[in-house]
């Protein structure tokens, strides 16, 4: 089970870490978040050092679908209703920026990056997309309503957003990561005042932004309450004709489409980790349906963060960890949310105010209904009984029989069959029985 983009480059490889280390910042976790922080630390020459477990984007980056937009489904409305219209346009012009970010970077190296208009569609509720309309409006952002899409079924229309983009991430990450300061193969094994131990010796440093797709620490944060993941499926059809533009639906369980050359991906099937479902099913029956005449060529699976209201945890790890910060809760829109990170944290490690930090800042408020389900599953599988837990915090593994995997339904956790650690927020191996 390997991704288009897996197949298609190699990446750059870093030595390990092999003597103590003093930097202004070290930052945790080499995937597109962590390398685009060292990206924007090192043009404003700030000292600072990569620590990756394993190799860099060997978790999720590697799996995406790669959309660079700012249309996140209809989330604007959402936005508004919960935090108002002037956080909504802030949210909205964070993304925006972070889009034009990688317009600049990658007009400069060879990662596949072309412009696309996204659509938001929906194939029964015109209604809901009129109230994104309005809602965009409210904000002082233009977005058309579009009809008559290249879709081979029938829609009620979609929200359109021009000019937006796609690329190949680990072309690009090939790129902008050379010459940076990463250490491969170096897992911090814990924290301490003034900085990190590693399974290879110390790091000492003023600040350190926590990388790591779900955060690791317990203790500060309530990350743990905050954040769960989800389980999406991706599958890559051979020989599909051009749809020009990435499409999205409105409906929880959608299908996901947007063509890689004459590669169309098909996304599908989400679901909690840790929770069965229907998993590569739902775009293979999409596929069959409507491009039965096509091959599947590639066939892989995301994980998510979600947070608990939408937007992500970008900023300071907690109140009580002035000179630690965090970057998670993407929500599905890891593309422009990790260039957003980047900049707001690289602007908060050298002490500059980002007009946008208030908007994902961590220690806002959580009482939100996700708040009590995800205390729900953390206590139901905390008291179920069974021979395999969690190392992370204790919780009840479930067997994954679709992708062969022990999976945990608390914070998506995932380990092999053997018990090797695939995803965190845990951080070690299952213990042998």
């Amino acid at each position: 089970m390997i991704s288009l983009w897996s197949d298609s480059v190699s990446l750059p490889e870093f030595k390990a870490q092999d003597r103590d280390i003093n930097v202004d910042v070290l930052i945790i976790g080499g995937g597109i978040t962590g390398i685009l922080c060292a990206y924007m630390l090192g043009k404003a020459g700030v000292d600072h050092a990569l620590v990756e477990a394993d190799r860099i984007c060997s978790g999720a980056t590697k799996n995406t679908t790669a959309k660079i937009t700012f249309q996140h489904g209809l989330i604007y409305q959402k936005l508004i209703k919960r935090f108002g219209a002037e956080r909504a346009r802030m949210y909205l012009e964070a993304n925006a920026e972070a889009l034009e970010e990688y317009r600049s970077i990658c007009g400069t190296i060879d990662c596949g990056y072309r412009e696309r208009d996204a659509y938001v569609y929906s194939r029964d509720n015109r209604r809901t997309l009129e109230n994104e309309l309005d809602a965009l409006k409210e904000i002082g952002y233009t977005a058309e309503f579009a009809g008559g899409l290249p879709l081979p079924f029938p829609v009620a229309g979609a929200v359109r957003f021009k000019e937006q983009a796609e690329f190949d991430p680990l072309k690009f990450i090939a790129a902008v990561s050379r010459g940076l300061n990463i250490f491969e193969n170096t897992r911090v094994m814990e924290l301490t005042g003034n900085g990190a131990v590693t399974e290879n010796g110390k790091i000492t440093a003023k600040k350190i932004i926590a990388a790591t797709h779900f955060p690791f620490i317990n203790k500060h944060g309530s990350y743990f309450l905050k954040l769960y993941q989800k389980r999406s499926y991706v599958i890559a059809l051979d020989s599909v004709p051009e749809l020009d533009g990435m499409y999205i639906d409105e409906a929880e369980n959608g299908i996901s489409l947007r063509n890689v050359n004459n590669v169309l991906l098909v996304g599908g099937g989400g679901h909690r980790t840790g929770k069965k479902g229907e998993n590569w099913a739902v775009p293979e029956a999409f596929a069959s349906e409507y491009y039965p005449q096509c091959k599947v060529v590639y066939r892989w699976a995301a994980q998510d963060c979600m947070s608990l209201d939408g937007v992500p945890y970008i900023g300071r790890y907690s109140k009580q960890t002035p000179d630690f910060y965090v970057a998670s809760g993407f929500n599905k829109w890891g593309m422009t949310s990790s260039m957003a990170a980047a900049k707001i944290l690289a602007d908060m490690v050298t002490g500059k105010e980002n007009r946008f930090a208030p908007v994902f800042s961590p220690s806002r408020s959580i009482l939100r209904r996700q708040l009590a389900v995800n205390a729900f599953e953390a206590v139901t599988n905390l008291m179920t009984v069974s021979s395999k837990r969690c190392p992370h915090m204790g919780c009840a593994l479930k067997w994954n029989s679709q992708e062969h995997s022990w999976d945990c339904p608390c914070h998506g956790s995932r380990f092999t069959g053997s018990g090797k650690l695939i995803d965190g927020p845990a951080t070690g191996d299952l213990k042998h029985e």
